[in-house]
């Protein structure tokens, strides 16, 4: 809330509408022009204090040197947290009833070479609706196939490394 936070620091603060700036990542002349009522009218301000962004002499010292910059808290707790993990991507309700087609398009491509799990992750689906569709129990009759990568369900890449995994795996498996 780049905005809010600079409306607080705007109404509650004597710094420089550089500093606002630099430290919201806004504009300069948008900050001015928050401070002149043009820009996020009726927006509320957000308090970086009581949000633990910023401490009470952080602000006095940049106020009295209008050349030093803001520095956010820094906090060990979360400086020490692993990475998080990829998170699931949003699929559109548009994307979503263009999943079976995608499905029936990769098991007509490569019936041998992806898994039905590989699939699934590919499409964003789950391995019961890809299963329905290989074996023809799908709920509804899946007749047209279309590219995942054309719908924007998977990248060229994705489906490239999929490949390569699984084919590297069946390779290992015929070495052995």
């Amino acid at each position: 809330m780049p905005k809010a936070t600079a409306i607080w620091l705007i109404e509650n603060t004597s710094l420089t509408f550089i500093q606002i700036s630099e430290f919201c990542g806004l504009h300069e002349l948008e900050v001015q022009g928050i401070a002149d009522g043009e820009v996020a009218i009726g927006m509320r301000g957000y308090d970086p204090i009581d949000n633990k962004q910023l401490t009470k002499e952080e602000i006095i010292r940049c106020e009295k040197d209008s050349s030093a910059r803001l520095e956010l808290i820094k906090s060990k707790i979360v400086d020490s947290l692993p990475p998080r993990k990829k998170d699931t991507k949003y699929t559109p309700l548009s994307l979503r009833q263009e999943k079976p087609f995608a499905i029936l398009w990769l098991i007509k491509r490569y019936p041998t070479e992806l898994s039905s799990s590989q699939i699934a992750k590919l499409t964003g689906s789950t391995k019961n609706t890809v299963e329905a569709i290989r074996n023809g129990t799908y709920r509804e009759a899946v007749l047209e196939s279309k590219s995942p990568m054309d719908t924007g369900l998977c990248s060229f890449k994705d489906l490239e490394k999929a490949l390569n995994r699984s084919r590297s795996k069946k390779n290992n498996e015929i070495t052995e």
